[in-house]
């Protein structure tokens, strides 16, 4: 008996179990397609992730040169901190994904 990675849920579980005690994943049948759909689901998040990060930051520009001219006070803040919170987690999101199509299914 040895511990191996849950298809679904990566957590460690007995080679022998034939259910997942974490998230309940039936283990008696093809564990290939579950680690396979996985990976996908993943990698969706992953992009989800990525999109919103990106309109935040296109936001924080619209909002910073909106009416042609640059914000001022409040509106300044909130524009920056949209820009950079944006950029830095678009940045870091990008990165996880490279991470994570370099892993083999």
């Amino acid at each position: 008996m040895a511990l191996v990675a849950c298809p679904k849920c990566q957590k460690r579980i007995s080679s022998q179990a034939k259910q997942c005690p974490h998230c309940k994943t039936d283990l008696s049948g093809n564990t290939q397609s579950l680690s396979v759909i996985s990976h996908i689901e993943r990698s969706n998040s992953l992009m989800n992730q990525s999109f919103i990060y990106l309109t935040l930051f296109i936001a924080g520009v619209v909002v910073w040169f909106w009416g042609g001219e640059p914000a001022q006070g409040v509106t300044l803040y909130l524009a920056v901190a949209s820009f950079v919170a944006g950029f830095t987690g678009y940045l870091i999101t990008r990165i996880r994904i490279v991470l994570h199509k370099r892993k083999s299914v």
